[in-house]
Order: C-alpha cells, then sequence, then structure tokens
C-alpha cells in the first residue's frame, strides 16, 4: 500500500490545476501471457508461458481532475494462472506437468496521467479475490487430472497485485502486473491413501503478466469523438425560374 502512496499525493497536488472535472463509466478486457516466478525447493525452473484470452472483464469509475490526470476504481473478473513443468522426472513421478489457474473478482485503484481519454500512462493496486479454482495434471504431454473448487483453500484468500500500463491513442493497452502473493497455500493439507501430505509445500509461485487490451479507459462516445469531422458545407442550388 505504502507504493500507492505517493502517486496518490503527486495525484492530489496535480489536481490543483484547472480543467475539465467529470465522473464517466468505462469497460475493456485484455489478454493475458502469465509465467510466475518460481521457486520450488530452490528450484527456479519449469516455468511455461500461459496465455488466457477469455475471460477478463473490467469496467471502471473514472474522475478526470484536468485534462492530464485522473484516477479510477473499479470492478474486474480476471482468468489469471501459470503453468509448472517439473525440471527433473524421476521413477515412480505420477505427474511431470502441471496448470494452475483461478478466477478472480478484483477491485482496482490507481492513477493515470498523459491524455485523458487518448495516450497515458496508468498505475495501482489490485486486490483479487480467488473465487474458482481449477488444476490440472499431465503426464507425458497426457491429462490425466483435473478438478475445480469454489473458494478453494489450495490458494492464499486474497491475492495482491501491483500495475503499470500504457494506453495508446485509440485506446490500445499494454500492462505489466505483478502478484505480490503466492499463488497457492504451502500449508494446505490433504488425504492420500489415508496419509496427509501438503501437496504445495515448497512451491512459491508469484505470477507476473503482460496483456493486450482495447478500451480499459475510453467507453465508445469517446473512442469516436475525436474521429468525427464536421460534414462539409451543402453546396448552393442554383434555382431556375
Amino acid at each position: 500500500m505504502r507504493a500507492l502512496l505517493l502517486p496518490l499525493l503527486l495525484g492530489s497536488t496535480l489536481a490543483q490545476a484547472q480543467g475539465p472535472k467529470e465522473w464517466y463509466w468505462t469497460s475493456g478486457g485484455e489478454w493475458i501471457f502469465s509465467m510466475a516466478t518460481l521457486d520450488v525447493n530452490g528450484n527456479d525452473n519449469g516455468n511455461i508461458l500461459r496465455f488466457s484470452p477469455f475471460f477478463n472483464v473490467q469496467g471502471m469509475a473514472n474522475y478526470d481532475f484536468n485534462d492530464h490526470v485522473g484516477l479510477f476504481a473499479g470492478l474486474s473478473i480476471r482468468n489469471v494462472g501459470f503453468i509448472y513443468e517439473l525440471p527433473e522426472v524421476g521413477e515412480g513421478v505420477q505427474y511431470d506437468k502441471y496448470k494452475f489457474r483461478t478466477y478472480n473478482a478484483g477491485i482496482p485503484v490507481g492513477l493515470k496521467f498523459g491524455e485523458m481519454h487518448r495516450a497515458m500512462v496508468f498505475l495501482g493496486y489490485e486486490l483479487e479475490l480467488p473465487f474458482n479454482y481449477k488444476e490440472k495434471r499431465y503426464l507425458n504431454e497426457v491429462k490425466e487430472d483435473k478438478f475445480n473448487v469454489w473458494f478453494s483453500d489450495r490458494t492464499e484468500p486474497f491475492f495482491h497485485a501491483l500495475f503499470l500500463g500504457f494506453q495508446f491513442k485509440y485506446g490500445t493497452t499494454l500492462k505489466f502486473k505483478y502478484y505480490l502473493t503466492n499463488f497457492h497455500n504451502t500449508d494446505y493439507t490433504e488425504t492420500v491413501d489415508g496419509v496427509q501430505v501438503k501437496p504445495y509445500d515448497g512451491l512459491n509461485a508469484n505470477i507476473l503478466y503482460v496483456s493486450l487490451g482495447f478500451g480499459l479507459f475510453r467507453n465508445d462516445e469517446l473512442i469516436y469523438k475525436d474521429q468525427q469531422r464536421p460534414a462539409p458545407p451543402a453546396e448552393p442550388r442554383a434555382w431556375r425560374l
């Protein structure tokens, strides 16, 4: 949270400048390319890039202090996860690759700087609640097992993340996001063949992703407003008697 205090203070100071002040709502989606920073009992290998175009939507309530500074807060639903392949497969290994993902409900808050509704930089913090967990297990590229659980104890109850992004002139966005929270609850226990085990013990994974989106800070009216040109004046008619 301390990382967000400085930009919020800066935004409050810049808000004294004269300019338009308005509330408005925008929405958008994103295609996510994610990986994780891994530490699996001291080993950082096994990352595979994951692509999740569906289902990622978010809506933002925006307030522009002036033409160059604004703030936003909103709601999101996001498909986030990572793929882990065991770097070394020994005898008796039941699975050699795992796919983990959660659907998260998030509350992003942040600041934006630049040309409001056009080219700008935005940054902020997001609190996310993972409400559905899914795990797939593979052996030699063949899916051996899968399951999903609502509000699972296999993950941490909340995820904390920081993000930095760029919106280009016509609404395309490029965003970088890093999760401060470990994806799994390493203390989670389950019973396997009558024995209590911790399946995620030693599996430390912080997700980071790059996403491509459109229209996050521009609604339909604003997207096309600066592209509209006045119609040319009609030529006068020649009247004949």
